[in-house]
């Protein structure tokens, strides 16, 4: 609720429609130093992944708020060891974003620094269905980036962030060691296209 709150006063704070900008960004990363509570038969969490996603933001001179959306299939398999039929960790967050003020930036790269929470879902499908996993958890996420615009409308833009769940619950049958967890690192590179 607090951070529904915030990001409601940011889009109030944020300069007259003209000077705000809409981005949408199509990303292509790798996920890497994972870790995690969940039964991990392969071991398969802390290696590099593929992960695909997107996210939008609203950004006016300084502050904005975005929506991000990642998918990284195969989370928790690990080369031909087949011990996992399918996997994925799937992140969804609101992040309020701090930029370089726009006037500053305006033919080089602009930094920006995200934080937000969310949630993260995490599947993994054994061949024995009863150590099956399949859970939604609100989730944390902090990092930063850079846009660079090539054209007035597209550019490139290149970013980190670390994701971690938050308030797991304990299962009692064997699913986790303790409270369910999972947190990983994501890089990645994205087409910017500025409206």
């Amino acid at each position: 609720m607090r951070l529904n709150l915030l990001a409601l006063a940011l889009l109030l704070g944020l300069p007259a429609r003209a000077s705000a900008e809409w981005q949408v960004r199509p990303f292509l990363g790798v996920t890497f130093a994972g870790a995690t509570t969940f039964f991990d038969p392969e071991q398969a969490a802390g290696h590099p992944k593929i992960a695909i996603g997107v996210n939008g933001v609203l950004l006016g001179e300084t502050f904005g708020v975005e929506g991000d959306f990642g998918r990284t299939p195969s989370f928790f398999q690990s080369g031909d060891q087949n011990l996992v039929l399918g996997s994925s960790a799937t992140t969804l967050t609101g992040n309020i974003v701090i930029a370089l003020p726009r006037h500053l930036a305006q033919y080089t790269l602009r930094p920006y620094f995200v934080v937000g929470a969310g949630l993260m879902r995490a599947r993994i499908d054994h061949e024995l269905e009863a150590l099956n996993v399949s859970t939604s958890l609100p989730a944390i996420d902090v990092g930063g980036g850079a846009t660079g615009f090539l054209t007035e409308r597209v550019g490139l833009s290149w970013d980190i962030r670390y994701f971690r769940t938050v308030s797991g619950k304990t299962e009692g049958n064997g699913l986790s060691v303790g409270a369910e967890q999972l947190s990983f690192w994501r890089a990645n590179m994205a087409l910017a296209i500025r409206f």
